[in-house]
């Protein structure tokens, strides 16, 4: 379930001095990191330290590799080098230190200014690109500007941006036209940029929320099913003298369906041979079970008739076995083998419901509702069957020694 308490936010210990500037924008990805480098450049310089953040490990090894060739000194942390992210991210912050992180790898490490760089104007915090979640890029800037400390935060964009092609190219390359912008390497600083982005990042939240609410949805059904057998599966581990009222209530349910199903309507019109056929099948050997036998009688005898032979085909199994926990467990092997294949098989089986179930959202239909009757009918459907597998394999079972589960 999705929470909805309400929050507030916490007083900052010392006021934020960090100068938050307004986004850039340029056309191409190619004039932004052009752009990223002059900067790094100017402020390496004066010898300002720097945190680079980036949104994949691309961007990272793209922008290193234009600081190598303008012979900048700098670290590189990402997911191939995160068993140095505390050292790293700890020295971030001292005279000329330029260090460029993925997703704001090592945030769990505050960062300390060296001697002399609260003059210098503080860490200065660089995005390459804006995330597709605020919460992130305001975890990189506030790496910045901690404790009132002095700091800096700017944000190079371009249309190129995986999150403006999504959903904010339109709108600002209207905006470009608006201010006249022809030339790749002209850049626009505005308010309204960051402004425009901060919708498109919205957006995105939006729609992520969505998907994660539909998810939860979803996991819904098959937790409750989830629930259901683990209780069942465990009632059976924990067992510790018999489990024959479970089995006798699992073989006696199919026998019941298996013969309401061939005796339906008039006597004359029972499929007895059919009856006869599963019987032979599943329960006992053609040699010790006639056809004749099933002639005559009323459901319920018919019933009753099946569920004697099942009592019976159980004791002979118990007095096999000789000994209590040895039939306990023969019963555990039985029932738990049945089972986790029977739940594997369904979890497959929901998996697939849950991918094509969206073609259904046509024609008025729910596909969410649509999900949740099929799901509830399949997995009735599978409680039958592990009654119908359970019914079989133990009735058709020889006793052997050394069972394993």
């Amino acid at each position: 379930k999705f929470i909805t308490w309400k929050s507030i936010s916490v007083p900052t210990n010392k006021p934020v001095i960090r100068v938050d500037s307004p986004d850039v924008l340029y056309p191409t990805l190619d004039a932004k990191f052009n752009a990223v480098v002059e900067d790094i450049k100017a402020r390496h310089e004066k010898g300002q330290p720097m945190l680079i953040g980036t949104v994949a490990i691309e961007s990272s090894e793209r922008l290193s590799k234009q600081l190598d060739e303008a012979k900048i000194p700098h670290t590189v942390l990402n997911a191939k080098n995160h068993f140095k992210e505390a050292e790293i991210i700890m020295n971030a912050g001292q005279r000329g230190a330029v260090t460029i992180a993925t997703n704001m790898a090592g945030r769990g490490t505050d960062i300390k200014l060296g001697p002399g760089v609260t003059e210098l104007g503080g860490l200065a915090v660089i995005g390459t690109e804006r995330h597709e979640s605020r919460r992130i890029d305001n975890q990189l800037r506030g790496r910045s500007g901690r404790q009132g400390d002095p700091g800096s935060t700017q944000f190079y964009l371009s249309l190129e941006d995986d999150l403006m092609k999504r959903f904010g190219s339109d709108r600002i390359k209207a905006m470009l036209d608006r201010f006249k912008v022809a030339d790749d390497d002209q850049v626009i600083q505005s308010r309204m940029i960051s402004r425009q982005v901060e919708s498109a990042q919205k957006r995105v939240e939006g729609n992520n929320y969505d998907t994660r609410k539909n998810t939860l949805q979803y996991d819904d059904v098959m937790r409750e099913q989830r629930e259901v057998i683990y209780k069942q599966r465990q009632q059976v581990i924990n067992e510790q003298e018999t489990l024959k009222p479970v089995l006798m209530a699992m073989i006696n349910r199919t026998i019941t369906r298996i013969v309401q199903t061939h005796t339906q309507g008039d006597q004359k019109d029972w499929n007895l041979d059919a009856l006869y056929a599963w019987v032979t099948a599943n329960m006992i050997d053609p040699e010790k079970f006639k056809r004749s036998q099933l002639d005559g009688k009323s459901q319920d005898e018919l019933i009753g008739l099946l569920a004697e032979m099942a009592e019976t085909n159980f004791q002979q199994k118990n007095k096999q076995l000789g000994d209590d926990a040895q039939m306990l467990e023969f019963e555990k092997v039985v029932i738990l083998r049945v089972v986790d294949s029977a739940w594997t098989d369904h979890i497959d089986a929901m998996d697939q419901l849950r991918q094509s179930i969206g073609l259904r959202g046509y024609g008025q239909m729910n596909p969410l509702v649509e999900y949740q009757e099929e799901g509830y009918r399949m997995f009735e459907e599978m409680i039958a069957s592990i009654d119908d597998d359970v019914t079989r394999l133990f009735m058709k079972a020889e006793i052997r020694q050394n069972i394993r589960r």
